[in-house]
């Protein structure tokens, strides 16, 4: 049976709304949560974008069971992965072990504000393979001297680490980032049900490890009400993967998608109340291979609705799955 997760969605929701929405997830039964790490919303109607790691520390502290996952961090530009690596560690201490980083080769939109520029999908393709690799040899507690293509270490060490090491879960949308994936991770993440990602990872070594998605949905008792918002705050998302890591800021994905229409965002989110949607749009997850799904709540006012819908209507539904 799957795990169904809850997503901590930085780009709609205040600081302090996702550390109460952790701590009523994990009342409300779900199984886990993750966290999206971003510099900027996708589009300006989210209107928020807090720092992930420092939201992971308080909801560290305000639960008690829920594992806590990166969905994902990028290792390469904003954040050096010695750095990451660090936070990683302390999160790993903080949460009694029950964090895991998921880490992703990352957009343009979080990683420009760096003034670094953004390097072509090949470049960014070997930068995270090496950061990865920088992130594993620190997680084993000796002293890293390290000069590479990309990143210099010098005489690094990490001090504070969990009894158990940290779980690296790799982000992947095609064959290269897939072969990454089973190569250096504990676990992939991959946001829509992609069988062929999930089946090559698996034929290179990634065999019985848990692979991660994601679903967006829109509750609310109104139906029409809640397509409207749907479009409104996840309109972005119609933009397909190629796309969504090169444009540079919310205006370019607004620009985008000022001609994708509300029906256009309604094929892929379920929007409503009914739980029988849902069920069916988790069991394409389900059905090729998933082991977590986690369903995003678009829209941070119909937090505590949907939480009680969840509950009482969509969990145990799901959990029939």
């Amino acid at each position: 049976m799957a795990d169904f997760g809850y997503t901590l969605m930085c780009e709609q929701t205040p600081a302090l709304q996702l550390v109460d929405d952790a701590v009523t997830a994990e009342r409300a039964g779900f199984d886990y949560a993750v966290i999206s790490d971003h510099y900027f919303p996708w589009v300006e109607e989210q209107g928020h974008a807090p720092y992930a790691w420092s939201v992971l520390g308080a909801v560290a502290n305000a639960t008690e069971r829920l594992p806590l996952m990166t969905y994902v961090t990028c290792p390469m530009m904003r954040y050096h992965p010695a750095v990451v690596a660090q936070k990683a560690a302390t999160m790993g201490v903080l949460s009694k072990g029950r964090f895991t980083l998921g880490l992703g080769a990352g957009e343009n939109l979080n990683e420009h504000v760096i003034g670094e520029g953004w390097p072509s999908a090949d470049t960014r393709h070997r930068m995270f393979r090496e950061a990865v690799h920088v992130i594993k040899e620190l997680f084993g507690g000796d002293y890293l001297t390290y000069q590479g293509e990309f990143y210099d270490v010098d005489s690094a060490k990490l001090y504070d680490l969990p009894e158990r090491q940290v779980p690296i879960g790799i982000a992947a949308s095609g064959t290269r980032s897939a072969d990454i994936a089973a190569e250096f991770g504990d676990v992939l993440v991959i946001n829509e049900p992609m069988p062929e990602v999930v089946e090559r990872f698996r034929s290179k070594g990634g065999e019985g490890k848990p692979v991660y998605g994601q679903l967006a949905i829109a509750y609310d008792t109104d139906a029409e009400a809640a397509k409207e918002r749907a479009h409104r705050l996840w309109r972005w998302s119609a933009a397909g993967w190629k796309v969504m890591a090169e444009l540079p800021g919310p205006v370019n994905f607004a620009a985008y998608a000022e001609f994708v229409r509300p029906d256009d965002v309604a094929g892929s989110v379920p929007c409503g109340d009914d739980v029988d949607a849902v069920v069916e749009a988790v069991r394409k997850y389900t059905d090729a291979g998933y082991t977590h799904v986690a369903l995003v709540q678009v829209g941070h006012d119909q937090q505590q609705p949907f939480f009680g819908w969840a509950e009482k209507e969509l969990l145990p539904a799901l959990r029939r799955l």
